[in-house]
């Protein structure tokens, strides 16, 4: 993942464009990820199919600091970042933090792969990353 000396599993296309998205971002702006703290697809065995962790079996979820899930994981302005970079994904992203039970740690596609949202969300960051100033790692000024 450019800038971050980072990898991680996860479906290929539109999927990998907008989780690599939020990866980047939460490295950039939330707090600084080490490789041992990111975690992408995994074999179902194992995640609880009834919660949204079972996305990661799937590809189309991260979660960093796995096991550091718990609500109340983040400072308040971490929060804020957060809600920022889910903003940026126009609602195909969703934070484990706002699930029942939290899982601070889990970011994952919230819409089907053929949901246009994905696409249009995809190309708008695929543009940001191709223009010098826009995209991950550059700070708003307003």
């Amino acid at each position: 993942m450019a800038g971050t000396g980072l990898s991680v599993p996860v479906w290929i296309g539109d999927v990998e464009t907008v989780l690599l998205h939020v990866v980047r971002r939460f490295h950039y702006e939330v707090e600084e990820i080490a490789k041992v703290d990111l975690a992408g697809w995994r074999p179902l065995k194992g995640l609880r199919r009834d919660l949204a962790e079972s996305n990661l079996a799937s590809g189309s979820a991260v979660q960093i600091r796995p096991g550091a899930g718990a609500k109340g994981s983040l400072f308040p302005l971490q929060v804020a970042t957060v809600r920022d970079i889910l903003a940026d994904c126009q609602g195909v992203v969703r934070w484990g933090g706002d699930d029942k039970p939290a899982d601070e740690s889990l970011f994952y596609i919230s819409v089907g792969p053929q949901d246009g949202r994905l696409t249009k969300v995809a190309a708008t960051i695929r543009g940001w990353d191709a223009t010098p100033g826009e995209g991950a790692g550059v700070i708003a000024v307003r």
